[in-house]
């Protein structure tokens, strides 16, 4: 069973916007704010590379090529971690993984396209 399940890609066209959702099935509360939950993002033929990141407190972090157009979010109750994507571009297209600690989501794919 994957520990991390990853919702919320599709096909938008350029300036729209998607919501991808993450969520930790196992980790327990406490164990869960010890790490930073992350977005990565692997666009073909490219590295995977981070998009935002955010620590338990909520502090962010965000990679120059989204700033002001994504926004990462958690909730630690529920063990969730969202990306709210905005005046998305062609080249956001991509596989987008949710990261915790060592652990990776299965990739969700978004495609920016007209």
């Amino acid at each position: 069973q994957a520990q991390l399940g990853e919702s919320g890609g599709g096909l938008v066209q350029p300036g729209g916007s998607l919501r991808l959702s993450c969520r930790h099935s196992r980790a327990i509360f406490s164990v869960f704010t010890m790490h930073s939950m992350a977005w990565y993002r692997q666009g073909p033929g490219k590295q995977r590379d981070l998009v935002a990141e955010i620590d338990s407190s909520g502090h962010t972090n965000y990679a120059d090529s989204v700033k002001g157009r994504f926004i990462i979010s958690r909730d630690n109750s529920r063990k969730m971690v969202w990306l709210q994507m905005n005046s998305l571009k062609p080249e956001d297209t991509a596989v987008y993984y949710c990261n915790w600690d060592t652990l990776w989501g299965q990739g969700t794919q978004v495609t920016v396209s007209s």
